[in-house]
């Protein structure tokens, strides 16, 4: 695996680790909404205004625009700042966090799920992102994304989970180990969707790969704001059968 790849992950984590992790502080209050949406991943989740952004924000005044009643969940906020939409302020709890493997959610979700209380549906992003660029093995990606979605479903047995088949990374990164990885990825979580869907839990798979484009990259992974309105307007598609 390249080296520029493996010190932009580090970068990553140090952004994060010096910028705006709060969940080890004050507890947030427990939503009542009838639509707690966790969106849930690594850095395409968090974003890192002005260097790079987050679907969270477009999808957010997707929902705002269409009157959606809802609540974004989760035990991290965003500093960075954003411009208000129909006189609303933006909602800014997500669970990303900037580096984090698959291995790395999976241990932290329950404690987050704790705080937070059940999300009614969670926006998985990249899974596995993080494993391919780190060259972890995929067989243990694949268990730790099962783990997570079993977690997810033990903790509110009527969750709706939405899946990405991730964005891939600039052209000249790709690979074709890490293009590998990535459509093996892609193939599983179609598998997934299969297994893991029950008639009270639906697993959704969302394309995010189809007609993505370099020009929608900030850098060699992370979106600029056309890739973030490419990514929350596929989202808001699925949403907007999910929600209540």
């Amino acid at each position: 695996m390249k080296m520029t790849l493996k010190v932009l992950l580090v970068g990553i984590s140090m952004i994060i680790l010096n910028s705006c992790d709060t969940d080890d502080s004050v507890g947030k209050p427990v939503s009542g909404s009838i639509n707690k949406i966790m969106s849930l991943g690594a850095s395409r989740v968090e974003g890192n205004r002005p260097d790079f952004e987050s679907f969270r924000y477009e999808l957010w005044k997707d929902l705002i625009e269409n009157d959606w009643t809802f609540d974004f969940v989760g035990t991290q906020s965003d500093n960075a700042s954003y411009p208000p939409f129909n006189n609303n302020d933006f909602d800014v709890d997500h669970e990303g966090r900037g580096g984090w493997t698959s291995e790395e959610i999976l241990n932290g979700l329950t404690n987050w799920l704790s705080e937070t209380g059940s999300p009614d549906i969670v926006l998985f992003s990249s899974p596995g992102g993080n494993d391919a660029l780190q060259d972890l093995p995929y067989n243990e990606a694949i268990s730790n994304i099962s783990s997570i979605i079993d977690a997810l479903q033990t903790n509110n047995p009527n969750i709706t989970i939405i899946i990405e088949q991730m964005a891939p990374g600039r052209s000249d990164i790709m690979t074709e180990e890490l293009s590998t990885y990535l459509n093996l990825l892609h193939e599983e979580v179609v598998t997934m969707a299969s297994e893991y869907s029950t008639s009270t839990s639906e697993l959704i798979v969302v394309d995010m790969y189809t007609d993505f484009t370099d020009e929608m990259l900030a850098d060699e992974v992370h979106y600029n704001e056309a890739g973030a309105v490419f990514i929350a307007d596929r989202y808001y598609d699925v949403l907007a059968d999910a929600l209540e």
